[in-house]
């Protein structure tokens, strides 16, 4: 049977998405959690990778488990009772055969938050990026305006190796919203490239606070030249939902 597993986490204390040796990475600790519950291993695969420090309200994954061992409900408290308890599968359902949480996603919406006031709230350290500077709301929306559209983002993303790379996306759309000190930047696109969304909120807030010009920007945008070296802090961005 396969399972779908809706899955939220605090990201602070854990190594990102992706197994590593260390072994305190979500997919290390979710694969454990199976570990103890039925042999062999059970692979979970996860619609895309999360650094580290980086939360989710909503990571989506899917893992094949033996048929008749448990129903949805006991699979769900089973994993749950072998998490740490800042990762939590939230639903859980039986997906088709052919469902894989990466290939079968059409896109993905992340929230990056930033706090702007002098002081920090505490219960916002390590939820948001602390930007104690004044910031123009309008020219952050100017920046998320260029950037909507489709676009080549090559000089907005980090590459993992030297071999070339697709860097055209399509952002359909990133809502600005300021609640009292709380900005939050709300993308939502087809995919995203490596650290490009933690890239373009640190342009906003360069551009925010009139370090950048919005001529600088639409020129790494449309010329893929100078690359754009800023990125924000990996505390601020949550996965919000994996859209299918």
């Amino acid at each position: 049977m396969r399972l779908r597993l809706d899955i939220a986490y605090h990201g602070a204390a854990f190594e990102g998405w992706q197994s590593q040796p260390g072994g305190n990475t979500i997919q290390d600790h979710l694969e454990n959690a199976f570990s103890k519950l039925c042999q062999p291993r059970i692979v979970v695969h996860g619609a895309g990778r999360t650094d580290s420090g980086v939360h989710a309200e909503c990571q989506t994954a899917h893992a094949d488990v033996p048929d008749g061992r448990l129903d949805l409900r006991g699979w769900a408290n089973a994993i749950n009772a072998h998490l740490p308890d800042r990762i939590r599968v939230m639903g859980i359902q039986e997906a088709a055969p052919d469902f894989h949480a990466r290939f079968s996603a059409k896109g993905k919406i992340y929230r990056y938050s930033i706090w702007n006031a002098p002081a920090v709230h505490p219960l916002e350290c390590d939820r948001a990026w602390h930007v104690p500077q004044k910031l123009n709301l309008e020219a952050i929306q100017q920046t998320c305006t260029l950037f909507t559209g489709r676009h080549d983002f090559a000089a907005f993303s980090l590459r993992r190796t030297d071999e070339p790379e697709k860097t055209w996306r399509t952002i359909s759309n990133i809502q600005v919203e300021r609640c009292g000190a709380k900005i939050c930047l709300t993308f939502e696109g087809e995919g995203f490239l490596y650290k490009m969304v933690r890239i373009l909120a640190a342009a906003a807030v360069r551009h925010g606070t009139a370090k950048a010009s919005l001529e600088e920007l639409s020129a790494s945008l449309h010329e893929a030249h100078p690359p754009f070296l800023h990125v924000a802090p990996a505390h601020g961005l949550c996965l919000v939902q994996v859209v299918y």
